[in-house]
């Protein structure tokens, strides 16, 4: 479905409703070469979805704009406010703060990100954190690693800040999730294009793409841009607008999910080398109604696996392990901001659909599996809130 049947309404209604997360402008980008790849299935827009699961939702605690969360073996979960907050957080709700985060920028989409477990955090106590480091003429994403020390004072040790995006400028769609590759010895970073639409194409820089580094942030050995005069080393793909949910699948395969502009929310496949096309063929249109090329126009960029139209402005996403929500083992679950609620999606081979909408009635930016195979969302906001879901 083609996002300009139903422009003015998401100005009046969606735009408001999503805070500006889902906003930005695309621009004409400056030609580039990049390689050719095989083009995905022409993408599956949003089907009616099947009725929605029924789910019990228990407050936990509330934060100020919560924006991911991860849990700890003891099963305590450390969650991150993007005003610059680092919270350790009991499952009964009591919440300490982590000292010594750094500096972050908050304004708008801006501020503390993602937060992440070393791989070997078992015998290391490492943690990983992303978030908008001021700079000389804006700011830019920084992923950093440090020690979390919970005896006497909770606080980060020896923080180091391992990579950092560029160019450094300003906007919002900073992206910053986090993937550890299956055998941990890399690290999948997303970033945005800072509502800027060009920079996706440009190879000289990382914005609007996906990276692949060490865990000492140099780019990893075999990344397919290596060798491109004038391309970043660390590029994996490129061509994302907006992308807020990056995780492996059980298989091994890395999916993303991300912002479209007025509709076109997509989920991806990500495959090495890509071009995913942004802002030059996308699934949505502009904010002022012009219409953006689709993907099937041209088979140079990598076409989502399943798109939205209007948008469901996903957030986090994972993919469910767990069976206490019967079926939906191996599901994708991605947190919806406009959606307000989750969104079920299923991968088949090659192939993707949304199964269910979960609606949760206020919008969610986070999703986490935690203990025993429960859910835990975060909810967007100032008055923001971790919530347990379990199944009724």
């Amino acid at each position: 479905m083609r996002a300009s049947s139903f422009l003015s309404a998401f100005l009046a209604v969606s735009l408001a409703a999503c805070g500006g997360d889902d906003g930005g402008e695309s621009s004409s980008p400056p030609p580039t070469t990049t390689p050719t790849p095989s083009p995905t299935p022409t993408p599956t827009p949003s089907p009616s979805p099947e009725p929605v699961a029924a789910v019990d939702q228990r407050v936990v605690a509330t934060f100020d704009n919560p924006w991911a969360m991860v849990f700890l073996p003891d099963g305590r979960m450390l969650v991150t406010e993007k005003p610059g907050r680092l919270q350790l957080v009991t499952r009964s709700g009591a919440k300490t703060v982590v000292g010594n985060v750094p500096s972050v920028r908050y304004a708008g989409q801006l501020g503390l990100q993602d937060v992440a477990l070393d791989p070997g955090f078992a015998s290391n106590n490492r943690i990983w954190i992303t978030y908008a480091e001021p700079a000389s003429g804006g700011e830019r994403l920084a992923v950093a690693r440090a020690t979390l020390t919970l005896t006497g004072t909770a606080r980060l040790d020896d923080l180091v800040v391992v990579w950092r995006a560029t160019p450094t400028t300003t906007g919002g769609q900073l992206g910053g999730r986090l993937a550890f590759a299956p055998d941990g010895r890399y690290l999948f970073v997303s970033t945005g294009e800072r509502q800027q639409g060009a920079p996706a194409q440009n190879m000289a820089g990382t914005l609007g793409k996906i990276v692949r580094i060490t865990l000492d942030g140099a780019p990893a050995a075999g990344n397919p841009f290596a060798s491109t005069a004038g391309a970043r080393p660390e590029i994996w793909s490129l061509g994302h607008r907006n992308p807020y949910g990056l995780v492996f699948a059980a298989d091994g395969r890395l999916f993303e999910s991300e912002m479209g502009p007025a509709g076109g929310d997509e989920f991806n496949l990500i495959v090495a080398g890509s071009n995913y096309g942004w802002p030059r063929v996308s699934e949505g249109d502009n904010y002022d109604g012009t219409s953006i090329p689709r993907h099937a126009t041209n088979s140079a960029y990598m076409a989502p696996l399943v798109s939205w139209s209007p948008v469901i402005a996903p957030g986090g996403m994972i993919q469910y392990r767990g069976s206490a929500f019967t079926g939906w083992t191996g599901d994708f679950l991605l947190a919806g901001l406009v959606q307000q609620g989750l969104v079920r999606v299923r991968v088949t081979g090659d192939r993707a659909r949304e199964v269910a909408r979960i609606g949760l009635g206020t919008r969610t930016r986070e999703v986490e599996e935690g203990p025993g195979g429960l859910l835990w969302v975060l909810r967007d906001g100032d008055d923001g809130a971790l919530v347990e879901l379990t199944p009724r």
